[in-house]
């Protein structure tokens, strides 16, 4: 009897809302999500036909907080995926008006990245710590590329390739989630 309820135990805690292998709208919605918003990153870059990106601003991208995080437990893994999208979505919320892409275009871009977060966020179970470096790099971002560009055309196209790449690293990082 005791083994009967023991198993019943264990296999409830392993599908609980938190589990990523019960998460329905990670193995539903998520792909499709990622794929739009790589798109309409795409195409705002698309618009930007004049502006130069050979300067870097000097904030790498943190590869080392993506490695750590894939080494992570699921849950782990998809605190830093929400981490990731929200702390976008901050940085868009920023002054655009000197970027040089369509604003509907941003907009759809906006509320893809908006519903990604909030899809990934009903995933988990208890609200974690902020991952303090991750938070820290995007500080850096608007502060060192964005206010000391003035929110230049060109301060926007360097976030939108460090946006594009940190939705690539979480498109791969998510898809490690649905293979475990």
């Amino acid at each position: 009897m005791l083994n009967g309820m023991f198993f019943v135990c264990l296999s409830l805690s392993l599908w609980t809302p938190g589990s990523s292998l019960s998460c329905r709208w990670m193995q539903h919605k998520f792909q499709q999500f990622s794929k739009n918003s790589l798109d309409l990153i795409d195409t705002m870059g698309q618009a930007n036909n004049s502006t130069n990106t050979t300067v870097d601003a000097g904030v790498g991208f943190p590869y080392r907080l993506y490695k750590k995080a894939s080494h992570a437990s699921a849950e782990d893994r998809l605190h830093f995926l929400v981490q990731i999208l929200k702390e976008m979505v901050v940085l868009f919320e920023e002054d655009t008006s000197k970027a040089s892409w369509e604003e509907n275009t941003e907009e759809n871009f906006f509320q893809f990245l908006t519903r990604q977060e909030q899809g990934l966020r009903s995933c988990i179970g208890t609200h974690k710590k902020e991952n303090r470096k991750l938070h820290r790099y995007f500080q850096r971002l608007s502060s060192h590329v964005l206010k000391k560009m003035d929110h230049s055309a060109e301060a926007w196209e360097l976030i939108r390739k460090k946006m594009k790449t940190h939705l690539v690293r979480a498109d791969l990082l998510a898809s490690s989630l649905l293979t475990n």
